[in-house]
């Protein structure tokens, strides 16, 4: 393995943890593959990550000691899994889940105080992210609490690199779901018509899923969803109180919101990175790496890099989407983006339908959530 003994950035400063996207845009100028103890190489430029990202024999995603389905696979493996996983959020499984979509997302924002000054993190962002990755996999509402808390701890864990609270965490979830997979075993033919017990059905080669398997194909979605849904949504909606002449665009012209939200979300990043690990020596802008270095891929740099989209920050509804990677790109593209577009297209109607004027708030400013997670920890509004 290559490591340096001298590093080039910090991670975890806290100029990069203050202003994550101007410390990105930074180094992505100064040293667009960078080392640092914290996530050894970093790759900030958009070529360099697609390079990666379309090099799965080189660049492996087999980097945690979880089992991780698909995410933690590489082929032919991951392709077993992913033709499981892709059925799950088929356009049919979409058009029937686009109802209940919008209804949790209407009856949140009715519910929302008018008027006056909100925190969106604690009163919409945060609880459309739980009551919709609930309602699509099958889940109690009792879950609710749980499960936000479960987030809050595995983001500490994952932050402080700690793997004794991080094994804790991850076996705190697996009770969770191995519960919810008991009752529909017991419960036979009277089990409910949703995915998690659709999941006991389905077969890699000929052979069912086991319950270790299940549980981490959850537990991507669960993680992969509620962080980043809630993330989007408060990255969304700040960026329509910033500004004004975008969010009454959007208010007369609603059908422009699902190629707005890939470009806010594109300027903002809703998810910073994933790892990979080297299994091949390779050459990257300059760096020699070697089999066994880890690196991290910088989604939060490259969907911002000047050489493809000029001025990162200028918002535009012309550009080429396929260069936008807000879902990834390569065989681990993420399956559940149109799950994600419906959610989100869903809420921000919702929430431009059923209000007249958001704004921030003078004297209140929003407090950036801490790397691993993007968006705001709080954001209040002013919603009328």
């Amino acid at each position: 393995m290559n490591k340096k003994s001298q590093y080039d950035w910090d991670p975890r400063s806290d100029a990069v943890l203050n202003d994550p996207i101007a410390a990105y845009d930074e180094m992505r100028a100064r040293c667009p593959v960078a080392y640092s103890e914290y996530l050894n190489w970093s790759l900030f430029k958009h070529e360099d990550v697609v390079r990666v990202l379309n090099d799965p024999q080189s660049f492996s995603n087999v980097v945690s000691s979880y089992l991780s389905v698909p995410n933690g696979m590489d082929p032919p493996e991951h392709t077993e899994y992913r033709q499981i996983i892709e059925t799950y959020f088929s356009p049919q499984r979409m058009e029937t889940f686009a109802p209940v979509c919008r209804n949790i997302a209407n009856n949140l924002v009715k519910e929302l105080p008018k008027g006056g000054e909100t925190e969106l993190t604690a009163v919409l962002a945060q609880p459309f992210a739980l009551k919709i990755q609930c309602a699509f996999l099958g889940w109690p509402a009792s879950l609710h609490e749980p499960l936000r808390h479960w987030i809050r701890k595995n983001h500490a864990a994952t932050l402080r690199k700690d793997k004794a609270a991080m094994d804790d965490v991850a076996l705190e979830f697996d009770g969770y779901i191995k519960g919810l997979l008991d009752v529909r075993r017991k419960a036979g033919v009277n089990a409910p018509d949703d995915i998690t017990a659709s999941l006991l059905g389905e077969k890699v080669g000929k052979r069912q899923l086991d319950d270790e398997e299940i549980v981490s194909i959850l537990r991507n979605w669960t993680v992969g969803e509620l962080g980043t849904i809630a993330a989007c949504v408060g990255i969304l909606a700040h960026y329509l109180a910033e500004h004004a002449e975008i969010q009454k665009l959007l208010r007369e012209q609603m059908s422009l919101l699902p190629i707005a939200i890939d470009e806010i979300l594109r300027i903002h990043a809703p998810l910073i990175a994933n790892r990979r690990m080297i299994t091949k020596p390779v050459e990257i802008g300059g760096q020699k790496l070697e089999v066994g270095d880890r690196i991290t891929l910088l989604w939060a740099s490259a969907n911002r890099d000047e050489a493809i989209f000029g001025d990162p920050d200028e918002f535009r509804l012309d550009r080429d989407q396929k260069k936008n990677l807000l879902y990834g790109a390569g065989i681990h593209i993420c399956p559940g983006a149109p799950l994600a577009r419906l959610e989100l297209c869903s809420v921000m109607e919702a929430l431009l339908s059923h209000t007249t004027r958001i704004a921030l708030v003078p004297g209140n400013a929003p407090v950036n959530a801490i790397y691993p997670g993007s968006g705001f920890s709080s954001l209040p509004l002013w919603i009328q």
